[in-house]
Formats: C-alpha cells, sequence, structure tokens
C-alpha cells in the first residue's frame, strides 16, 4: 500500500496536485469537512441531538460576535437551542454518507452496464441505451423527489435506516446512466483494440475481458465523473430534505437545518439558514474543483 501511494505521488498525477494550488486547498477544506463530519462526537463542542443537554433560554443566540451572542455558541443557536456549529458537524455527516454511498451504488451499475452495453452491443446495447434515454427524459430531482416520497408514504413510521436507503435509492437512480454512458462510449473503442482481440483469440471469457482488460482502461473518466457527483449527490440530497422528503426531522442534514432556518429568515435569526447554506456550498465547491484538477490530471491532452 506504502509502495503504492509513494508511485501515485511521484508519478504524473502526484506532480499535477503538488504543482496545483487550487487543488491543494480544494482538497485541505474537503479533508476538513470530512475529518468534522466523521469525528463530530468528539471534535463537536456540544451534542446538539441529547435532548437532556437542549436549554430553550438560549434559542435563537445570534454568533458570539453579537452584541447578544455568547463564546458558548461560536455560531449562535437554533429554533430549539441547539448549537450552530455542532449541528453542522453532525449534519455534514448525514449528508456526506448520504452523498458518497449514492454515488458508489450508482458507479457500480452504470459501470456494468455501460460495459455490458459496449462490450456485447446489439440488442442488448440498444435496450440499455433506450432505457437511458427514458431516464434522461425526467428530470433528476423529480425522478428522485418521486421516488423519496412514495417511500416515505409507504414507510410513515419506518425507522431512520429505512428513511436513509430509500433517499439513497432515489439518488442513485437517477445517477447511473452518466456512469453508462461514458463507460459505453469508451467500451466500444476498446473492445476493437487489438489487446482485447488477442484475449478472444487465446479463448479468454468475455465476462473477463470486460473485467480484467477493459475496465482498468475505461476507469478515468469514471473517477472524474464519480467525484463531481459526489457534489451533486449531496445537493440533491439537502434538496429534497428541504422539501421535507428527505432524511427524518430527528437527523436533519444541511437540507433540514436550511429548511428550518428559512422559517426565521425573514424574522432576523440568519444565522440559523446561512451558516448551514455556506456549508452545504463548501463542500460541494471543494469537491467540484478536486473533479475539475482530476480532470486535468488524467488526461494528458491538457498537461
Amino acid at each position: 500500500m506504502k509502495q503504492t501511494l509513494a508511485r501515485w505521488f511521484d508519478g504524473d498525477v502526484g506532480h499535477s496536485f503538488r504543482t496545483s494550488p487550487m487543488a491543494i486547498v480544494a482538497a485541505l477544506i474537503a479533508l476538513a469537512c470530512v475529518f468534522c463530519a466523521a469525528f463530530a462526537d468528539w471534535v463537536a463542542p456540544h451534542n446538539p441531538f441529547d435532548l437532556t443537554t437542549l436549554v430553550l433560554s438560549d434559542a435563537r443566540l445570534p454568533p458570539f460576535w453579537s452584541p447578544e451572542g455568547s463564546t458558548k455558541y461560536l455560531l449562535g443557536t437554533d429554533d430549539q437551542g441547539r448549537d450552530i456549529l455542532s449541528t453542522l458537524m453532525f449534519g455534514a455527516r448525514i449528508s456526506l454518507v448520504v452523498g458518497v454511498v449514492s454515488v458508489l451504488l450508482s458507479m457500480v451499475i452504470g459501470v456494468a452496464l455501460g460495459l455490458l452495453a459496449g462490450f456485447k452491443g446489439g440488442w442488448v446495447d440498444g435496450f440499455l441505451m433506450r432505457l437511458c434515454d427514458v431516464m434522461l427524459s425526467f428530470p433528476a430531482i423529480l425522478v428522485a423527489l418521486l421516488i423519496a416520497g412514495v417511500g416515505r408514504a409507504l414507510f410513515p413510521n419506518a425507522h431512520n435506516t429505512v428513511a436513509f436507503g430509500v433517499l439513497i435509492v432515489a439518488i442513485t437512480l437517477t445517477g447511473w446512466v452518466q456512469y453508462a454512458r461514458t463507460v459505453r462510449g469508451s467500451t466500444l473503442v476498446e473492445r476493437n483494440k487489438e489487446y482485447v482481440q488477442a484475449a478472444r483469440v487465446t479463448g479468454v471469457a468475455p465476462l473477463r475481458i470486460m473485467v480484467r482488460h477493459v475496465l482498468p482502461n475505461v476507469t478515468g473518466p469514471v473517477l472524474v465523473l464519480a467525484t463531481i457527483q459526489v457534489a451533486t449527490a449531496i445537493i440533491t440530497e439537502a434538496t429534497l430534505s428541504f422539501l421535507g422528503v428527505g432524511v427524518p426531522p430527528t437527523s436533519p442534514s444541511l437540507g433540514t437545518l436550511i429548511r428550518v432556518g428559512n422559517d426565521y429568515l425573514f424574522s432576523g435569526e440568519w444565522w440559523i439558514t446561512v451558516f448551514p447554506g455556506l456549508m452545504l456550498v463548501l463542500i460541494a465547491l471543494s469537491v467540484n474543483l478536486l473533479g475539475d484538477w482530476l480532470r486535468d490530471a488524467l488526461n494528458p491532452r491538457l498537461r
């Protein structure tokens, strides 16, 4: 593992990363967000979901630099007296988990179907591409909203795990199409090359050819797309939560925090919704910047 990391860091991609200030800053921001979200139980100054620690008299306190603020709550409190800084860390954890898991599932499904369509061709390719066309004819957020809404209607009293599963499925079903079309196009190019023809002549099974020979040569665009799709999935999850069909209110993500704070935005308590919104923008922007850098680093024509 150490040799692989050292070879990557000393290679072209590592050199591109070391010489790109934008990529370094984006990576540091993304790592800081992931660290705070993953270790929120230890990093957060308060546990915003422990009802025994909430003080209603501390509700809607402004940030500490305001005259009415308190250094106990650096970014203020929400309508229930929960520390905004702590809710950002716990909320980012939920958003990141939903976004990463949904992207991984979308990538697995899309890459498998794209490989199959591009390698087999014929009616298999035609059927899968028409299925992609049907999925692309519907707005992604509308499909996710429909699936999440139906799931919440069928399981109104479901456990949080089921609610998270419905949300992940909703985002996954709208995200696999891009991977399938990208991998299918790259596979159509790779399947006619000499190394694939040589593997066929020697009697290698088609599945082994796809997995061992074609797949490693089409992963570059997939990694770039997956990086960018993480930000898209997080924004989709936040949108669904803002509309009330995302994660349960007992486990609020960034979208839920923005929705709660929106009720108090015009009454002067701007910090309840502004800080979760800034956190969402910060995560999405850092991931998108990393995706742009990775696209340039993996494309030899842009070096």
